[in-house]
Formats: C-alpha cells, sequence, structure tokens
C-alpha cells in the first residue's frame, strides 16, 4: 500500500550528474547526501542503497497529474 507523503525533494534540488531536477536523495555518512533525477537514480539504486544510511526515492511523483490552478 502507498502512503501518501510530503514531498522531500523540490524543484531546487538538482541531479549531481547532469543538473536535471532530483528526485533521488541518498544520505551517506558524516551528513554527506547526493542527489539523482530519476534517469541516473534508477542507474545506481542498488549501488546507492548497499552504502547509503537512507534512500529517498519520490520518481513516483513523476507519474502525478498537476493540480490546476481554479480560476
Amino acid at each position: 500500500m502507498a502512503t501518501a507523503f510530503a514531498p522531500t525533494l523540490t524543484a531546487a534540488d538538482r541531479c549531481d550528474r547532469c543538473g536535471a531536477q532530483a528526485f533521488i536523495r541518498a544520505r551517506l555518512a558524516e551528513d554527506h547526501e547526493l542527489l539523482f533525477c530519476a534517469h541516473h537514480g534508477r542507474e545506481h539504486i542498488d549501488k546507492l542503497r548497499a552504502v547509503a544510511l537512507e534512500v529517498v526515492d519520490e520518481t513516483e511523483r513523476l507519474d502525478e497529474t498537476p493540480s490546476t490552478p481554479q480560476v
């Protein structure tokens, strides 16, 4: 079952690899972190999970329908 949650990554968070919007954050030891877009995150997710203290994957947000502003 999926649980709705407030995103922790914003449009200001950028992929460390290519600069696109980040949807995956890997928290490492000593308060270091890596940010990845969906493409690069998926490419490295298994290795990240093996070494990271925490991996936040918000790629499901890519499937969301944006809300339409009410006029």
